[in-house]
């Protein structure tokens, strides 16, 4: 939250920070969540996460590049909604960003017309600020479509507390903290109130400031900062409750309290003299935990996700549901196969083999689709849509299955089929 990387990731105007790959990586190919979104029909319903604010939002690491993918909390909330259905991301964290640049951004994003960089945060280290502030009429339109919005904000406010406080009397720290404190709490509640304008029905979470410094790091003056932190738990608290509504809720994500204590295995911390201090991997799912809870009730995780095994076949989730099955996915020519048996039965579609064309025929929310073996196309409604992998048969015990590419349950069947390489854990949502 001090010090932040030169160069950083850019990725498509539409969704600045949710990388897409191509479905047929394999399952222990990538080292960052990859979501690869074949299909998403406009006509099917689609919960939409906006994520606003800081670093954290990012998913910012020390080290990271532009060619790194972010695996952040909001990455792992996206995964989270998968299992809940048909799922969307749009990531808006501003590295550097303060609660009074946060402000501005909503205003700006609340009146719809694009601002400078300046009219955001004067010096933010973001090399990506100017699109930010170009984007503002899309953002706008994003929340005003979303479900869920998600704000990190407060650490770049609250930095130098952390470089001070052993400078400080206590007279002086706790004066210190009442102008942080009064700041935070303006600066904050108008920015839920802009959100709210533009969006009267979403459901918002802003997560509470963790303190990431550990005793054995901070000394002396971690009981002073763990104080000011409770503070700020505190007057988050009271700006959540001014604004909360039936019917437009706006929560706390208590994420200060599943640090303390064990601050060092949740944070990185770069650097003498002018730290730099972001969750790790660790801290970053805890921080997706108090999100996912808030919002869902359980943060789920497959169990191939524990395994190391390079070997260990990837996981299927249908409509939520893990699938058990014998009949494993396969890695082939890079391309990832499914059983379609066991995706038929779990969306509940019919299918009927033909023997002598060597093809299968499914019929399923208004779409027949003949999928034949070694073919690179398959019929759609009677059409010819090319795949790029044909389906194969493999012998399974005694029986011959048809395995399909992940990918061609998008083209045929209008699937949204989603592969996150963290988890190796395939969504499917009909």
């Amino acid at each position: 939250m001090l010090n932040f990387c030169k160069k950083t990731l850019v990725a498509g105007a539409s969704s600045l920070l949710l990388f897409s790959v191509l479905i047929g990586a394999g399952a222990g190919s990538a080292n960052a969540a990859e979501a690869a979104i074949v299909s998403q029909s406009p006509q099917q319903d689609v919960f939409r996460i906006v994520a606003l604010g800081d670093s954290i939002t990012a998913g910012y690491e020390p080290g990271m590049t532009e060619s790194t993918k972010p695996y952040g909390y909001a990455e792992r909330l996206l995964e989270q909604g998968w299992y809940h259905g048909r799922s969307a991301l749009n990531n808006y964290g501003i590295l550097g960003l303060t609660t009074t640049g946060l402000s501005n951004y909503t205003e700006a994003i609340r009146q719809g017309t694009a601002t400078t960089p300046d009219g955001i945060q004067a010096g933010l280290p973001d090399p990506r600020i100017a699109q930010f502030a170009a984007l503002v009429p899309q953002v706008r339109a994003e929340l005003t479509e979303a479900d869920l919005i998600t704000i990190t904000i407060g650490g770049n406010d609250v930095s130098s507390l952390l470089l001070q406080a052993g400078e400080l009397s206590e007279a002086e720290f706790a004066s210190k903290v009442e102008q942080l404190l009064a700041v935070y709490s303006s600066n904050v509640k108008a920015s839920l109130e802009n959100i709210r304008s533009i969006n009267p029905q979403a459901t918002i979470i802003l997560a509470d400031q963790y303190q990431p410094a550990p005793k054995i790091a901070a000394g002396q003056t971690y009981t002073k900062l763990m104080s000011a932190a409770e503070r700020f738990t505190a007057a988050a608290e009271s700006v959540v409750a001014s604004v909360n509504q039936n019917g437009a809720p706006v929560l706390l994500a208590h994420v200060a309290a599943q640090f303390a204590g064990v601050e060092g295995s949740l944070t990185h911390i770069i650097g003498a003299g002018d730290p730099d201090f972001h969750p790790t991997q660790l801290g970053y799912e805890k921080i997706a935990r108090v999100f996912t809870e808030l919002q869902w009730g359980a943060y789920r995780t497959p169990a191939v996700a524990a395994m190391t095994s390079a070997a260990v076949p990837m996981a299927i989730v249908v409509n939520g549901v893990e699938l058990n099955t014998p009949n494993k996915p396969i890695l082939k020519n890079g391309q990832n196969f499914l059983a379609l048996k066991d995706v038929l039965n779990a969306v509940g579609a019919t299918g009927k083999w033909d023997n002598k064309t060597s093809s299968a025929t499914i019929i399923y929310g208004g779409r027949t689709v003949v999928i034949t073996i070694g073919a690179k196309f398959i019929k759609v409604n009677g059409a010819n849509v090319a795949i790029d992998t044909p389906a194969f048969l493999q012998k399974v015990g005694k029986e011959d299955k048809t395995y399909l590419p992940l990918a061609a349950l998008a083209t045929g069947l209008g699937f949204d089929v989603n592969y996150s390489s963290q988890l190796r854990t395939a969504f499917i949502n009909p």
